[in-house]
């Protein structure tokens, strides 16, 4: 985003509305720090400029970028798809994507007001490429950006970007969760930003969660939720191998 200032009358209403402080006073109009600013959209929305002065401008790959993976109501060009992950962690019982004796893991990075950079989602998936985890989710928007999967090399262009978060999603057998929650653990002491780790599995018969045992023997404390989704009128997964 940019700030018009032939327009700005330094007002200062617009700096608590951003989510990653780009926003800053200057000694005449308000402007935005551009390698900062994730491209959300939020200032021009809801920040109320009473002379309209924040416009768009032209965008080139990387801000077209920023803008896909912070404003949640622009779609990917490589996914056509809104949001930074896919349904499968969402909808797992119109996709079927998690089979039983499997589960699906994510590594949310970045949240409003700390944003994250993808030098540190590579920090992730190099990490867990190290143990043979080398297989994203083929519809999260992260998978175009890979330079390698099998070394979890993102492409340099795209390292020092700033989006509002990215999420590193992947599909695993249980016996190998402790493996690759181990190294999460081990590598989230090399990150500048703040992340959420998620599992998803289907329930025992017992209605119990093995992935949520693991978890606690690892050290974890997980918060455990369900999630009831329509599914957009599609029949549930049939249950398979």
């Amino acid at each position: 985003m940019k700030i018009d200032e032939s327009k700005c009358i330094l007002c200062n209403q617009c700096i608590p509305y951003c989510p990653v402080e780009a926003i800053k006073e200057g000694e005449e109009t308000c402007y935005i720090v551009e390698d900062e600013c994730v491209e959300c959209g939020i200032c021009e929305k809801h920040a109320g400029c009473p002379v309209d002065a924040f416009y768009e401008g032209e965008m080139d790959e990387l801000r077209k970028l920023r803008k896909a993976f912070s404003n949640p109501l622009v779609p990917h060009e490589s996914t056509a798809v809104l949001g930074r992950g896919t349904e499968e962690m969402k909808t797992n019982e119109v996709t079927g994507r998690f089979k039983k004796g499997h589960v699906g893991i994510a590594v949310e990075l970045g949240r409003p007001g700390i944003a994250t950079r993808f030098y540190d989602v590579e920090k992730v998936t190099k990490k867990l490429a190290s143990i043979g985890i080398n297989k994203l989710e083929p519809c999260n928007p992260l998978k175009p950006l890979m330079k390698n999967e099998e070394t979890g090399e993102i492409q340099e262009k795209y390292l020092n970007e700033r989006v509002l978060s990215a999420i590193v999603e992947f599909d695993i057998d249980r016996e190998r969760v402790p493996e690759a929650l181990n190294a999460i653990k081990e590598v989230s002491k090399e990150l500048e930003t703040v992340f959420s780790l998620d599992l998803a599995g289907k329930l025992e018969n017992d209605n119990t969660l093995p992935a949520a045992e693991i978890a606690r023997d690892l050290g974890f404390d997980p918060s455990i939720n369900g999630k009831t989704n329509l599914g957009l009128g599609r029949p549930k997964a049939k249950e398979g191998k």
